[in-house]
């Protein structure tokens, strides 16, 4: 089955029964498949070309899963968008793909450049789904989605993944996590992220397992949701991993019945009674995955780093390399296993493959097993509950402050995986009700923790750039947190 629609129909076919969409309304993988086929022959009536982009935005639900669905059995390459995006970042974002239309989920306004493409999937009537659906027909390299990496300074890019890039993705997942028809997978993951469609829904649908999602993650709901849904597998990220270490115990988590965890650690584990876990390497550009260990409670072995930064192995068709200044490079030795490129102006894919290489931006080294272990992004970029911020979209919004003379963006540790960020100033005075005002309008996770207020902002001499890395609350004037 070398495409995802083939996957799909192929799933209606031999697992109809099995439950797929969210955990509170599940629907059978047989209903779900026939409801994207109808959508997908609405799509279609309407004039959309299979073969050229379109955009989806909106958060977990089935009506989100079900337009996925739906453009990958009609041919349409689907840029996968978060819908907490303001309008200017989303218009950004999506200038560069043009996509021939917008495809919403969630009620949000049409933004004025794309208006006429704009099109609220749930209110749409679905065809009979009996024409032919030429997703099935596409080949292997052909595109199937567009996810978005970290984008330091200007807005978060596009990357292009192939139907081979997804394929062989869930089927590696499906493999590392021994799934099967009996398991229940389950993910509180954003599924316009890798982590939870990538591993959790191609994954689940290639072993033929159950795969549920939930509408956000909540460590107070988190253990009885497993319970309540008898899952035996959970796909995971750093953030709510480090959340349900410090926010739960033991007795929360009584009763459940998960045999693994993807991405945890011997700790996570030990203290929940868990079998085994799986830590990864990877990223958007890297095949969603290259590299997995399979950890159980009492390994002990872990690298100075921790557990979670140990990414063990490569996976079979990929290659890496450390560079002499600490750079990990991914090499793979059949075609679209990595990503295909970055998007530019006007849909077009650039490669970023050199001389068979992809330069990560990732520091790490290997052990004395030959096993990756990651250290750090050597470049300017900042996580935060999950998600890459924006930085220099997030500076703009906050240069809208007529009394901050100089600013710039960074982080400091968090006391959860990720990072939190810190606005610094160069001001007479700190405007803390305009910053709170301007935070406020900002998703969740491109707020600032504090304001820090500087005498100056640390450049360079030569150009002028703000020199990140020398940002420090130690040297403010005051902090204050917000």
């Amino acid at each position: 089955m070398p495409n995802v629609a083939q996957l799909l129909l192929s799933r209606r076919e031999d697992s109809p029964g099995a439950r797929l969409g969210l955990a509170g309304a599940p629907m059978t993988v047989a209903d779900a498949v026939d409801r994207a086929a109808g959508l997908a022959g609405t799509l279609l009536d309407r004039g959309l070309e299979p073969g050229r982009p379109v955009a989806l935005i909106g958060a977990n639900s089935n009506d989100w899963l079900i337009t996925w669905m739906a453009c990958q059995l009609a041919a349409l390459p689907t840029a996968l968008i978060n819908p907490s995006f303001p309008d200017d970042l989303l218009t950004d974002v999506l200038r560069p793909l043009t996509p021939q239309a917008v495809l919403t989920t969630d009620p949000r306004p049409a933004l004025a450049e794309l208006a006429e493409r704009w099109t609220s999937t749930p209110d749409l009537p679905r065809g009979a789904g009996s024409g032919p659906l030429p997703g099935v027909d596409a080949r292997a390299s052909d595109l199937s989605a567009f996810m978005l990496t970290s984008g330091t300074s200007g807005p978060p890019k596009l990357v292009a993944q192939s139907h081979r890039y997804f394929r062989s993705l869930g089927r590696y997942v499906a493999d590392v996590m021994g799934m099967t028809e009996t398991d229940t997978v389950l993910s509180p993951l954003p599924l316009f992220h890798i982590n939870p469609l990538g591993y959790a829904v191609l994954g689940a649908l290639t072993a033929r397992a159950n795969c549920l999602s939930l509408p956000r993650f909540s460590a107070s709901t988190f253990w009885p949701q497993v319970r309540d849904t008898a899952a035996t597998v959970a796909i995971l990220h750093g953030p709510p991993l480090e959340i349900l270490k410090r926010r739960t115990t033991r007795a929360d988590a009584g009763k459940h019945a998960l045999r693994a965890v993807f991405y945890a650690d011997p700790e996570f584990l030990s203290t929940f009674d868990i079998p085994l876990a799986v830590t990864v390497y990877g990223s958007t550009e890297a095949g969603g995955l290259c590299h997995t260990h399979l950890w159980r409670r009492d390994d002990t072995a872990e690298p100075p780093e921790g557990a979670v930064h140990y990414g063990g192995q490569h996976r079979p068709g990929l290659l890496h390399r450390i560079s002499d200044d600490g750079e990990i490079h991914i090499r793979a030795l059949e075609p679209g296993l990595l990503a295909d490129g970055y998007v530019r102006p006007g849909g077009v894919v650039e490669s970023f493959v050199r001389d068979g290489w992809f330069a990560t931006g990732d520091l790490g080294y290997d052990d004395d097993h030959g096993g990756l272990v990651y250290l750090a992004r050597a470049s300017e970029s900042v996580r935060v509950k999950g998600e890459f911020v924006p930085l220099g979209f997030v500076e703009d919004t906050f240069r809208t402050i007529g009394t901050i003379d100089d600013l710039a963006l960074w982080k400091r540790p968090s006391s959860l995986i990720d990072e939190e960020l810190v606005l610094f100033i160069q001001a007479a005075t700190t405007p803390l009700e305009d910053i709170r005002k301007t935070a406020s309008e900002l998703p969740s996770f491109m707020r600032p923790s504090a304001v820090a207020r500087l005498n100056a902002l640390p450049r360079d001499t030569t150009v002028g750039k703000t020199r990140r890395r020398e940002l420090d609350v130690g040297n403010a004037i005051e902090v204050i947190e917000l």
